[in-house]
This record gives C-alpha cells, structure tokens and sequence, in this order.
C-alpha cells in the first residue's frame, strides 16, 4: 500500500496552495544564506516550510501561538 497523498488532504480551493504559491514565489536567500555548509549542528526546518506556516495562520487572523498549532494541526494531520 502506498502512502497517503498530502495534497489530498486540503481541498482544491483551500487558503494553503495561495499561499504556498505565493511563498515558492519569494525570495528566501536569506534564510538558506544562514545554513552550514559543514554538516555541523542540527538539520533546521525547511525555511519555506515555517514562512508558509506563519503566513497562513495571519492570513485568517490567528494571532496566538496555540491557534498558531491548532491551525497546523487542522492543515497538516499527523494520523
């Protein structure tokens, strides 16, 4: 059996894909500028990730950082 499809998960029209367009469309430099190179520390996040992530919860008004997890959790299932 294959693995679940994230994209079915969201439904065509939802908030998210705008907003994951949206980000695929900056510029993240900065952020990727800021990894190591070496292989040293621990892996960080992939940083379209966490700016989709803050990005979505502002679009809609969540301000706090409980609605901030409530949103992921609602977008993002974990099973």
């Amino acid at each position: 059996m294959l693995p679940p499809d994230v994209r079915d998960w969201l439904p065509a029209d939802h908030l998210a894909w705008f907003v994951i367009d949206a980000v695929a469309n900056m510029d993240l430099a900065g952020f990727y500028a800021a990894y190591r190179a070496d292989g040293h520390g621990r892996a960080a996040y992939e940083p379209s990730v966490m700016v989709t992530l803050f990005c979505i919860p502002v679009a809609t008004g969540v301000r706090s950082s409980r609605g901030l997890s409530g949103t992921a959790a609602r977008m993002w299932p974990t099973g």
